[in-house]
């Protein structure tokens, strides 16, 4: 295979094929690899990934995988959960900085705190937390299944529910249950223009707007659906709409037009003309850099044993309640 190498502005860059698609399934079939990718990823990842799903999906496929090496093209948290599930599987991550600005509004000591500060409650984290937040819970969730783990929960137990604010409103709405919430949020989804959107319902007022429930009250009030990104994706394959405005990242899109090209999707708008609805960490995985990890088997995740004992414990019990 031929190989180039590049220098911009005097800097080496490495070593990469011309076909990137073929080395990477070589790769993946050297290293009996599986390529996990959310839907938030580059149309590349996407189409080259063995599994494309949300944060619940990707945790199932993770725990049932045979393969001896993962390759999550996510973020930090998402591979994080793939090592607790997989302790003696190589675990890859493209980017270490591809962090999760929800994960980082919750640091583990000051979150211990609030936690000794209600005592007797009963810990639900989304699963969009670090591996040291998912230690302290007592029920891992995600936006899929959160309203059913909420549910099952005996009723005269009080819950904390966290980091994610927007969200834990979502939840106590469906579920009627009194949450005492982290006050944490999704940078992605706290960006959305309400003025914007309901401009844009005006300009397509036979749009639906669909939209994921970690954004903001003013936004989901205006929703015709809402939903985690794989139940965003299946509501437009059996709506009889034609057309979608949609509030959350952006990369589901690529998914939404594969699986009804006929339909039309307009991502919902910042509340500025940058691309800020585009989640950053998200996108500093590239195939270039999904490429360079597998080659190199690095960056790879590490855990210390005792964190990721204790962070297993709530995540079984979701796999097991969902």
């Amino acid at each position: 295979m031929f190989i180039t190498q590049s220098k911009t502005a005097g800097i080496s860059r490495p070593f990469l094929p011309d076909d990137l698609f073929t080395a990477i399934e070589e790769l993946k079939q050297e290293l009996n690899a599986v390529i996990l990718a959310h839907y938030y990823q580059e149309p590349d990842i996407q189409d080259i990934a063995d599994y494309i799903g949300d944060s619940l999906g990707l945790s199932q496929q993770a725990a049932a995988t045979d393969a001896d090496v993962i390759v999550f093209a996510g973020v930090h948290f998402m591979a994080e959960t793939a090592k607790i599930l997989n302790p003696n599987k190589l675990v890859l991550l493209p980017d270490l900085d591809a962090g999760c600005s929800l994960a980082d509004s919750c640091p583990p000591d000051e979150f211990a705190a609030f936690k000794a500060a209600h005592p007797n409650h009963f810990v639900v984290s989304y699963i969009n937390c670090s591996a040291a937040i998912k230690a302290l819970s007592d029920i891992i969730c995600t936006s899929s299944n959160s309203v059913k783990i909420v549910n099952q929960i005996p009723e005269d137990r009080p819950i904390i529910f966290a980091p994610d604010k927007n969200l834990g409103r979502y939840v106590m709405e469906q579920t009627g249950r009194d949450l005492v919430l982290w006050e944490g949020a999704c940078l992605v989804h706290e960006l959305f223009s309400e003025k914007k959107i309901v401009q844009l319902k005006i300009e397509h007022p036979e749009a639906e707007i669909i939209a994921h429930p970690e954004c903001e009250p003013q936004v989901l009030r205006h929703a015709d659906y809402i939903g985690s990104t794989t139940a965003l994706l299946k509501y437009c394959q059996q709506s009889q709409s034609e057309a979608f405005i949609v509030a959350t990242e952006p990369g589901i899109i690529h998914q939404m037009q594969k699986d009804a090209p006929h339909k039309q999707f307009i991502p919902a708008p910042a509340l500025n003309n940058c691309a800020c609805n585009e989640c950053p960490h998200m996108r500093l995985n590239t195939l270039e850099k999904l490429y360079l990890a597998m080659k190199n088997r690095q960056p790879e995740i590490t855990l210390t044993e005792d964190t990721r004992v204790a962070a297993l414990k709530p995540i079984q019990r979701m796999l097991e309640m969902s």
